[in-house]
Order: C-alpha cells, then structure tokens, then sequence
C-alpha cells in the first residue's frame, strides 16, 4: 500500500471514534514545548500530554528560529506562558557534520544560507536556547526551561542538572 493511501486509511479509522472536536486551539495547560523532530520522540506520551493540553513545536534539534519565534508568538498569543525547550543527544545534523570545511560544501551540495543548529554541548545548547527566547522582544513567558530527552532511557533532565 502507498505510504499517502495508508495514512489516509489510518486517518478514517481515527476519525470514526474520533472525539475532540470540542478542545479549544488554546491550551488548556497553557504550555508550549519546542522539541526536536527525531521520530522517537512521542512528546505527549513522553511528558504525559493529553491533547489540547500543550501546544508542542517540532523541528531539527528544537532549535529557536525566527519560525519558532513565529509560533511561539502565536501561541503565546492564544494563551500559554510556560515554555520547555527539548532535545536528544542523538539529534545531530549528519549535513552539518559531513560538511568539507575546505570547499564550504556537503556531500548533498552547497550548503544551506541558514544555520543548521547542531550542539556539540547540548546543555550548554538549550541554556542558549532558553536564554534567546527569554531575551526575544516578542514573547514573554513566565517560565522557560530546557530539558534534555535520553532516548536509551526515556528520561528527561533539566539542561544543566
């Protein structure tokens, strides 16, 4: 079967049960998580989220770019003001690492105008990650954090700790 006709099939077997149709776009906990998009993350299985609970953000490494600024100005607009800023050891960028600092190329090509965020020290990492969203003019949450997922253990630490 075609991954596309699987996930639509998937998608009717969902929508027969489905029952959310009453959850507002704001988070009831009025949370946000920027996380990383390596698939092993369940990020509400992994912090115990239900949905409409959070607002969860997902891109390379869970980096803080101007699109997560972006989103989280939105959500921030529609509600929350906590914020847990994720990622995994595992998570590096394979381009950034391939890169052939003589030419200023990757295996792929000319490397992309934009940084790629990989974290030599993953603590130090989110501590800069929490540091750019709580100096950001746009948002103001009352809380930020960063957590480090282990994905051997599927613990969670403060960045840090």
């Amino acid at each position: 079967m075609d991954p596309f006709d699987e996930l639509v099939a998937n998608n009717r077997r969902y929508a027969e049960t489905f029952s959310g149709s009453d959850l507002a776009a704001a988070p009831v906990k009025k949370l946000a998580v920027l996380t990383c998009m390596d698939a092993r993350i369940d990020v509400h299985k992994v912090l115990g989220l239900e949905p409409g609970e959070a607002h969860v953000l997902r891109n390379a490494g869970g980096a803080v770019t101007d699109d997560a600024i972006r989103s989280l100005l939105i959500s921030s607009i529609l509600g929350p003001n906590t914020l847990s800023s994720s990622t995994t050891p595992t998570a590096r960028c394979a381009l950034h690492r391939r890169r052939a600092e003589d030419t200023g190329h990757c295996q792929a090509g000319v490397l992309p105008p934009f940084d790629l965020g990989a974290m030599e020290d993953l603590d130090q990492g989110l501590r800069d990650s929490v540091a750019a969203i709580d100096q950001s003019p746009y948002l103001r949450f009352a809380t930020v954090k960063g957590f480090v997922y282990d994905v051997v253990t599927g613990l969670v630490r403060e960045a840090g700790a």
